[in-house]
């Protein structure tokens, strides 16, 4: 059996696919992945901005959302209840989030909150919300962190505590949820080529992306399929989480500062 096929099978075990954020980057390469798959389950995007070209074939719609806001979530989540298939299994894809780069509190302390907001509140709120029907259901919680999860991270002191917080409720979330025939699947990519340098606050590419976001989708969805609790992508970031994992906090802080300084990061940060 092919690993297409096996990926292919798994979106089609759905008849409720749920993601965030699947207007650009990595959500949106993995939104790809399901047209691709040709399942028939219903597709909700909760976004602000609607997705381009996304294959009629899809039974797909689109929900404007702003995921910084608790009611527009609990508004959404009544709109999905009306309009999702009463039966099958769900599929819940946790993608939206955005970063920050600079000493504390940069680039300023409203970016900061929102940013908690965006990347933890949003997918604990939303996942909570739609909990009872998942546990009726069955499936599967997927939740993007990052490889920053696995180390505190100097210079982006509260985008990598946001991810950890992350990789640590969706792999305990697992461990709880196994029962109700519900698996969670943290997904921790390293540098992507996305729209996160300017989200962080950086006025250009810092050329640094690792991977596209149609490799680290491809390794996330077959790390879905494959039910892995972690799926850390690319090699080089395999290694890496490893061994910041086994590292004191203080040391692999420390390190993480000199190896970031080193990049020379401020070289792309707007001017005020």
């Amino acid at each position: 059996m092919s690993k297409n096929k096996t990926v292919d099978e798994f979106f089609r075990s759905f008849s409720v696919v749920i993601i965030s954020g699947a207007s650009s980057g990595i959500g949106r390469a993995i939104l790809s992945r399901i047209s691709n798959s040709e399942t028939k389950a219903a597709v909700f995007n909760l976004s602000r901005t609607i997705p381009e070209g996304v294959s009629n074939s899809l039974n797909f719609t689109h929900l404007t959302c702003d995921l910084s806001q608790p009611a527009d979530i609990a508004a959404v989540v009544c709109e999905l209840q009306k309009l999702m298939p009463r039966e099958g299994r769900m599929l819940l894809i946790n993608n939206s989030g955005f970063g920050a780069y600079g000493e504390f509190p940069a680039p300023g302390v409203d970016h900061t909150l929102k940013m908690i907001d965006v990347n933890v509140r949003a997918p604990v709120e939303l996942t909570g919300r739609l909990w009872e029907e998942l546990k009726a259901r069955g499936g599967m919680v997927a939740t993007v962190a990052s490889l920053a999860g696995f180390q505190p991270t100097p210079l982006m002191t509260t985008y990598a505590a946001t991810k950890s917080f992350m990789l640590d409720w969706s792999v305990a979330l697992d461990a709880e949820a196994k029962c109700h025939g519900i698996r969670c699947v943290a997904i921790c990519p390293g540098p992507v080529s996305t729209n996160f340098s300017k989200a962080a606050g950086f006025a250009s590419s810092t050329g640094l992306g690792g991977q596209t976001s149609e490799e680290c989708a491809d390794e996330a969805v077959r790390g879905m399929a494959a039910q892995r609790p972690v799926v850390v992508t690319g090699w080089k970031h395999k290694i890496l989480a490893v061994f910041s994992a086994r590292l004191p906090k203080p040391w692999a802080a420390a390190i993480g500062l000199r190896m970031i300084q080193r990049l020379r990061l401020d070289r792309f940060v707007k001017k005020a």
